[in-house]
């Protein structure tokens, strides 16, 4: 029945390979001898089993590899060890790279296109997964950790610092960006304003940060003039931040990548505290060099795997170190009033994230988004640099905005005991925006209370 069962795999899987080589319609010389070798094997399989037809799927095995897809690694050596086990076939080494079809999009792309990748993938904080905007294909691409694990193994766990120093060069570009931005002279008056005023008013206002005034300011920095899709200024340092806390997002997930990979090639040591060495236990047994000095590059490699699984580096700590003294440079002075813009643009990307998920079901889906934890990662990530999370906290920001939500709803109730029906009506619509701000607020405190745990 095994046997049986194994044929019929065989049978199925060649069929399948056919299938894709006729639909490519590319029948040249090389294409032609692998397609005659595949309808060979098929009528081998489809007799009883004999040697010489052994033979014959044997040849097939040995082909198909290097012929369907030379990327799936896994399945292919799976294959070739079924065929051992329960065949007796011995097929030739296929090699071919360490990749299976669960690649994803590969490090080294993501790599060398960065400032592309920021830009085009949406980053989600708690299932640390990018997930693309918008795509002309039918589906949207997705990057998990599983994938980068994938990569690495491929490209080996060297390739997670090459990648940390390109985030390093790409954060570089854009802090540039940033700190432009807060030197403009519009930008700074109207913070130093914003900054006195509630100094003066923190009594009244039990400390905390007006509502009204972050949206006066988000609403009045559009008078500074709207880019050529209608975006204001404040929008665009917004998207500014939310690139930069996804490349944040995305040192993380190589770093959680790099642990996963390890943690699956450890599984073949029998105990990582073992303190012996193949190397010594060779020389011990009066082994040849050769395989004295094989048995050290064996040390080596479990080292290296060992001190990669157990310690691991703090990317993000060596992100935070890099900037922060340049951040904090008396010479950037402008930079010292950031945490009072912080709320206008928390309010800024509230509307926005309200608008994509409203997009979500609709025919047009054009930027339709359901999660954007960017913009949280690059906050707190920023806040940090600036050693300005206790000023930021001293605003109360979020119980001003609980304290402005309970408001218009005690407001709401009111009004509904003594409304027409046509109030009620709009009343409840108000009701229900109150809910989904509210809800997209608490969702936004949740991530961003998150993010700052990581740079702590």
């Amino acid at each position: 029945m095994i046997i049986q069962h194994m044929i019929f795999q065989a049978s199925s899987l060649l069929l399948e390979v056919k299938k894709s080589f006729i639909s490519d319609k590319n029948f040249d010389n090389q294409r032609l001898d692998e397609l005659t070798c595949i309808f060979v094997a098929e009528r081998a399989l489809k007799g009883p089993v004999t040697s010489e037809r052994l033979v014959t799927t044997n040849v097939a095995l040995s082909l198909l590899p290097d012929a369907a897809y030379p990327d799936d690694w896994k399945t292919y050596g799976e294959m070739r060890q079924m065929a051992r086990f329960k065949f007796g076939l011995k097929t030739i080494e296929d090699n071919l790279p360490t990749q299976t079809l669960e690649q994803g999009l590969d490090v080294l792309e993501i790599m060398r296109n960065i400032h592309i990748f920021v830009s085009k993938y949406l980053y989600n904080l708690n299932n640390q997964i990018f997930i693309e905007k918008s795509s002309n294909n039918k589906h949207l691409n997705s990057i998990n950790i599983k994938h980068i694990a994938n990569s690495i193994r491929t490209h080996g766990s060297g390739i997670m610092n090459t990648t940390v120093n390109f985030t390093y060069q790409f954060l570089r570009k854009k802090f540039f960006t940033f700190s432009q931005f807060m030197y403009d002279e519009h930008i700074k008056s109207r913070l130093i304003k914003d900054l006195r005023n509630f100094r003066e008013n923190s009594a009244t206002n039990g400390n905390m940060y007006s509502y009204k005034n972050a949206d006066k300011f988000n609403k009045g920095i559009r008078n500074l003039g709207l880019a050529e899709d209608g975006q204001s200024y404040l929008d665009l340092f917004r998207d500014l931040i939310s690139q930069i806390g996804n490349a944040m997002g995305y040192v993380r997930m190589i770093r959680s990548g790099g642990r996963h990979s390890c943690a699956d090639a450890t599984v073949f040591l029998p105990n990582l505290d073992q303190n012996k060495s193949f190397k010594e236990l060779c020389e011990d047994s009066g082994l040849n060099i050769t395989a004295i000095e094989a048995a050290e590059n064996l040390d080596n490699n479990i080292n290296n795997l060992m001190s990669n699984f157990t310690q691991g580096t703090e990317y993000f700590k060596l992100l935070v170190d890099v900037f922060a003294p340049v951040f904090r440079n008396p010479k950037n002075v402008h930079l010292k009033n950031f945490f009072i813009i912080v709320p206008p643009l928390t309010l800024n990307f509230i509307e926005h994230i309200i608008l994509a998920k409203d997009k979500m079901t609709k025919k047009n889906k054009v930027g339709a988004a359901f999660s954007d934890d960017g913009f949280a990662m690059g906050i707190a990530y920023i806040l940090r640099l600036l050693d300005q999370d206790s000023h930021f906290e001293s605003l109360h920001w979020f119980q001003s905005v609980w304290k402005h939500i309970n408001n218009e709803k005690s407001i709401v109730e009111e009004q509904k005991l003594k409304g027409s029906m046509q109030l009620q009506q709009a009343l409840a619509l108000t009701e229900k925006k109150l809910k989904i701000l509210e809800e997209e607020f608490q969702l936004l405190y949740y991530s961003l209370t998150s993010a700052r745990i990581f740079f702590r």
